[in-house]
């Protein structure tokens, strides 16, 4: 499978199954697109009739470039075949362990944001916390299911998890007393809004954690439209100079700041270039994920524009690149040599097999988008998994699970996509959330692209 694009002046042709990139002239770029339903004379006859006014551009020109291109296919390189879809549903049969929880250690919350789907932190429920005595065994349960894996990951979430602080670190205090006696390594993520970072907090987080989300949506007027406190009032002013100083005593350990674009904000890189500004380099900007009735919902009218937004942050990006300015966003972070492994490729996140999501009351739910929807409660961490046909459901979820996904070029990038998101849009964890496809692609192409521009610096 092949896809072609043409973005910031490059031809690119991605050859999905090896993973090759090339960027190519007009003219292979032409025969490429042709390769495969013409024969040799005919595309011979074509490109001569194409480039009649090109007067660099002739019979041996073309037969050159068509010998170029069958020594890239013999290579590997290009037109590669699908050696992964046989595959795909044996590589999810395999015996799976756990390696990552949600912690909902909060489900509350001291801001009053319109969009979220966690219905302001108390997911369509009650308001509760979690107790030490449950985050206890959460993490005992993680130990437990996790088999001969060593590395470990746990994600403060809520909610608002600094609302039960006392509780995070008391979590994290039991997690580190029994790392070596059970040969683990746990790798703690905080995700908060912010509004109660105070100086034990960066400590904390300093010293215990591998990641930490900040979540600003922007421009003041943006994130004030709907990121407000309980009273009304926007949440700008009070967040943005603690996460400054957090940042700044944060140094060169992980964090980014994590926003919202909605139908308000379709020119969502002034949010970002004005974090940017703001002292923050590491970055993401998620589409907002709601009903279609919602008024912060994307329409269809907003698509081209924001496919338009992710070109322009890629291009300026690259200039900032130049400059010594350089801001990193997060989907664009692709590892084109690295990873990920073809295992990963297919499965995804793992939702609902590999990684869970716990409720303050040690429900086990497939990931923290599911919570509240009594379907996809899975168990409970002194229990375990109950719902192993739910479980089994998850495994199936893959790349070429979805019959959208059987054609998309994409789909070793995307894993497949969201199964929370196409629940959401189809009513079924196996369909495709169209809408957030369209912006991946685009996302993706950026992405390469930029790959490619620093390939053709260096």
């Amino acid at each position: 499978m092949i896809h072609q694009y043409k973005l910031n002046g490059y031809n690119i042709v991605l050859d999905v199954f090896s993973g090759s990139i090339h960027t190519v002239d007009d003219l292979v770029y032409d025969i490429i697109e042709v390769y495969e339903q013409k024969s040799k004379e005919e595309i011979i006859d074509l490109m001569l009739n194409k480039y009649k006014a090109d007067l660099t551009i002739n019979k041996q020109e073309i037969i050159d470039a068509i010998s170029d291109i069958e020594e890239l296919k013999a290579d590997g390189k290009l037109f590669t075949k699908d050696d992964y879809e046989d595959k795909a549903f044996d590589l999810k049969k395999r015996n799976t362990v756990v390696k990552a929880l949600c912690l909902h250690v909060a489900h509350t919350c001291n801001l009053n944001c319109d969009y979220c789907f966690a219905s302001q932190g108390k997911y369509h429920g009650e308001r509760a916390v979690m107790t030490f005595e449950v985050g206890k065994q959460a993490i005992d349960f993680l130990v437990g299911n996790s088999g001969t894996r060593t590395n470990l990951e746990v994600d403060f979430f809520g909610g608002e998890p600094l609302m039960n602080f006392k509780v995070v670190k008391q979590i994290v205090a039991y997690a580190r007393s029994i790392e070596k006696q059970s040969n683990k390594i746990f790798r703690f993520t905080l995700t908060t809004n912010g509004m109660l970072i105070n100086d034990d907090v960066i400590d904390f987080a300093n010293k215990e954690c591998h990641n930490v989300v900040l979540s600003l949506d922007g421009r003041r007027e943006v994130n004030d439209r709907s990121r407000k406190t309980i009273g009304g009032v926007g949440s700008y002013d009070i967040i943005v100079p603690k996460f400054q100083e957090f940042v700044k005593k944060r140094g060169n350990k992980n964090y980014y700041i994590r926003g919202t674009f909605t139908h308000y904000n379709t020119d969502f890189t002034k949010d970002i270039f004005h974090m940017a500004d703001l002292g923050f380099t590491e970055l993401s900007m998620e589409p907002v994920v709601c009903a279609p009735n919602n008024p912060y919902a994307l329409t269809e009218a907003d698509l081209p524009i924001v496919c338009e937004q992710y070109e322009i942050l890629a291009k300026e990006m690259l200039k900032r690149e130049k400059e010594g300015k350089p801001l990193t966003f997060y989907h664009y972070m692709l590892d084109l040599e690295g990873g990920p492994c073809i295992y990963k490729r297919i499965s995804g996140c793992g939702s609902g097999t590999e990684y869970m999501a716990v409720t303050p009351w040690g429900e086990l739910y497939p990931c923290h988008q599911f919570v509240g929807d009594s379907k996809y409660s899975m168990g409970n961490i002194w229990d375990g998994v109950k719902n192993t046909d739910l479980r089994d459901e998850f495994k199936m979820c893959n790349a070429y699970a979805r019959p959208d996904c059987k054609n998309c070029w994409a789909k070793l990038y995307c894993s497949g996509g969201c199964t929370a998101n196409a629940y959401h849009a189809t009513g079924s964890i196996t369909g495709t959330y169209e809408y957030g496809c369209k912006l991946f692609k685009k996302r993706i192409e950026c992405g390469l692209m930029m790959k490619v521009a620093e390939a053709d610096k260096n």
